[in-house]
């Protein structure tokens, strides 16, 4: 049986489209917040639903990223909130997939059996764990596909041809190319280069290549979109969001605007692409 994000791609393909990606922190500024921009991203155009974890050590992160971690922290936010939050959102929407994307700790610190258990009966359709590399399969990759959950692998500038074979072996629902060296929100990538590199995953898999990393405007979003099957924003919407915060850090009548707002421009920059639709 395929899962939502399998599903959500082979739907997006017919329609001859990229999906688009996003990526906000669960619990950021407040579990309410977070919960009620979660609900609204689908209508304001995200086809997949990236939920940040938060940890205190996120060693791939840029400064944006980071801060929207501690901000979700410091308001309470723990494992169990989050998969609250998903099962929240399940009640209204049971078709939009939902990833959680993070560090292996926090789901360690959990107990990795309750946390699969956990997380599918919340609702979970996937997981990205930056700091599993492939040689640590046994310990949470393997577990998770038994489960029913889809294990989406990160692939980097630097996964060489060699390297790659082995990042793909046990990765599914699809392959998260990371189009920039270095952390989260660093730079814009450089649009030949990543299309050149989904091309040549796409040697290696049949599984779709979303691109992330540095993507901040419709115009990026529309330019990747060309290329990959899926774009990926996080940093950009996780800023959009810090903007909105008042003095005290606390959301204020915007926060949620913010968010979709920017979604709706990337999305119209995304669904502007269109492709053949295959046969």
């Amino acid at each position: 049986m395929s899962t939502r994000i399998e599903k959500r791609f082979a739907d997006l393909k017919k329609e001859g489209r990229a999906a688009l990606v996003t990526f906000t922190m669960a619990g950021d500024p407040d579990y309410d917040t977070s919960l009620a921009i979660a609900k609204a991203l689908p209508q304001a155009g995200a086809d997949i639903i990236e939920l940040g974890m938060p940890f205190t050590d996120p060693m791939a992160d840029g400064p944006a990223i980071q801060a929207a971690g501690l901000r979700a922290l410091k308001s309470g936010q723990r494992m169990t909130r989050t998969l609250t939050l998903v099962r929240e959102f399940r009640k209204g929407d049971d078709k939009t997939p939902i990833v959680l994307m993070g560090y292996y700790n926090p789901i360690y610190i959990y107990g990795n059996e309750r946390f699969l258990a956990d997380a599918k009966a919340a609702g979970v359709d996937g997981l990205i764990v930056v700091d599993l590399p492939p040689e640590e399969d046994g310990e949470l990759c393997l577990p998770a596909l038994k489960a029913g959950l889809n294990f989406i692998r990160l692939a980097t500038p630097t996964t060489d041809d060699k390297r790659l074979p082995i990042v793909l072996s046990n990765t599914s629902g699809f392959v998260y190319y990371v189009s920039i060296t270095g952390i989260t929100g660093a730079a814009a990538p450089d649009t030949a280069k990543v299309t050149a590199a989904v091309s040549r995953i796409k040697r290696h898999t049949a599984l779709p290549v979303a691109v992330g990393f540095g993507v901040k405007t419709a115009e990026h979003a529309r330019a990747i979109a060309q290329g990959a099957d899926g774009v990926v924003v996080g940093s950009a919407l996780v800023d959009a969001l810090r903007q909105s915060l008042d003095a005290h850090g606390k959301a204020g009548s915007r926060t949620i605007n913010a968010v979709t707002a920017l979604v709706s421009a990337l999305a119209q920059g995304v669904h502007s692409v269109r492709r053949v639709a295959a046969e």
